[in-house]
């Protein structure tokens, strides 16, 4: 496979040159380079550091505002608790999907550094006691997914 993967950016570096253009590049190997960065610092603030096995999303994924640049980049899953949440609302309907129920969800984070603050203490607690994770709270006005999963006793 690796040979495989080489002949191909072989060719495609020698048609870059034959075509005297960095257009075969763009199409094949430079959006690896260029893309793969923000992909992984956007994809960590989804779940990272939050409870696993819930059936509630909110407990275990987060929104957080980013740039437009960013937005459109990640295709607005930066409302992921939403996506999950109603995953067949398309991507351009999550933000008008996130101000119709913004009271029923915890607060999102203001930024991206924002949320790494928020993740990072707890990864590190994490390497400790793997068991570790952060408690969403949910406003007071948020109604419970289904009742007898939040049910005390």
């Amino acid at each position: 496979m690796a040979r495989v993967w080489c002949l191909i950016y072989a060719m495609v570096i020698g048609s870059s040159v034959w075509m005297q253009s960095v257009l075969p590049l763009m199409l094949v190997g430079l959006p690896r380079l260029y893309g793969a960065w923000h992909h992984v610092m956007t994809g960590l603030l989804q779940h990272g550091g939050l409870a696993e096995n819930v059936t509630d999303h909110r407990l275990n994924s987060r929104t957080v505002y980013m740039n437009p640049i960013s937005r459109f980049i990640y295709w607005n899953m930066n409302y992921h608790v939403e996506h999950h949440m109603f995953p067949m609302v398309p991507y351009f309907a999550l933000p008008q999907l996130h101000e119709l129920i913004k009271h029923d969800l915890p607060p999102p984070n203001q930024s991206i550094g924002d949320g790494y603050r928020e993740m990072w203490p707890v990864l590190l607690r994490q390497l400790k006691y793997e068991d570790d994770f952060l408690v969403r709270e949910l406003p007071d006005t948020a109604q419970p997914y289904r009742g007898e999963f939040h049910a005390t006793g």
